[in-house]
C-alpha cells in the first residue's frame, strides 16, 4: 500500500517534468534565435556633413587658397590660443536584415545605448553616446543614426602647423572630402523582447562596407 501511495503522488510530477523540459528547450531556442538576430545588425559610416571650424564652413573649399584673409586670420588666432573647435554631423547607417526571410524570424531592434569612440587618422579624438534610443525595424532596410561631433582639433593635433590642419580639414570635410580616414569603435546595447542585450565585444565601424 505504501508503494502504491507513493506512485499516486509522484505520477502527476512525471507528467510535468517533460513539459518543463519542453518549455526550457523552447525558451533556449528563443534566446538563441534572438541573439542570432541581434548579431546580424550591421553598421557603417554613411556620410559626414556640415563641417565647420570656428564657425567657418569648409564644405565648399577645395584648397588652402579658398580660405579668405579674414578666415585665415580667425583660424590663426584660434590656433595660437589652442582653440579650434571642429563640428560636423556623422551619419551612422544601421541595417537590420531580420525581415523574416532566409530562415531568420522578423525582429525589430531598438538601440538603447551606443557608447562610441571616434578616430581620425587612427587617433582617438572624441567619445560619446546617442542622446536617445534608435528604432531599427526588421524590414531589411537601413536607419541613419545622426551623431553630432565636436572637438578641439588644435588640441588633438597640436603638433601640426596651420597648413597641416587646414589640409586635414579639406581631406575630411572639404569639397572633395572623404570619410575613409574616420573610424568609430562602439559597443551597442540593444533592446529586445528578452530585455537588453549588450554586445560582448566592441565593433569597428568604417565607411564603404558594413562591419
Amino acid at each position: 500500500m505504501l508503494n502504491k501511495k507513493k506512485y499516486v503522488i509522484l505520477k502527476p510530477f512525471r507528467l510535468i517534468i517533460p513539459v518543463i523540459l519542453l518549455l526550457s528547450i523552447v525558451s533556449g531556442c528563443s534566446v538563441y534565435q534572438t541573439i542570432s538576430n541581434v548579431s546580424r545588425l550591421k553598421y557603417k559610416i554613411n556620410s559626414a556633413t556640415d563641417y565647420k571650424v570656428i564657425g567657418i564652413s569648409i564644405a565648399d573649399k577645395k584648397s588652402l587658397k579658398d580660405f579668405n584673409s579674414l578666415e585665415l586670420l580667425k583660424l590663426t588666432a584660434g590656433l595660437m590660443r589652442g582653440n579650434l573647435p571642429l563640428t560636423f554631423l556623422l551619419n551612422i547607417e544601421a541595417k537590420n536584415p531580420n525581415d523574416g526571410n532566409g530562415g531568420f524570424a522578423r525582429t525589430d531592434l531598438n538601440i538603447s545605448s551606443f557608447p562610441w569612440r571616434l578616430y581620425l587618422n587612427e587617433k582617438e579624438i572624441v567619445q560619446g553616446n546617442i542622446a536617445e534610443p534608435v528604432f531599427v525595424p526588421g524590414k531589411g532596410e537601413s536607419v541613419i543614426i545622426p551623431i553630432k561631433i565636436e572637438f578641439n582639433i588644435a588640441k588633438s593635433f597640436k603638433e601640426k602647423s596651420m597648413d597641416d590642419i587646414l589640409l586635414l580639414l579639406l581631406q575630411i570635410g572639404g569639397a572633395h572630402g572623404s570619410t575613409s580616414n574616420l573610424k568609430m569603435i562602439a559597443k551597442p546595447v540593444l533592446g529586445t523582447p528578452l530585455g537588453k542585450i549588450e554586445y560582448p565585444n566592441e565593433i569597428t565601424i568604417v565607411d564603404k562596407s558594413f562591419n
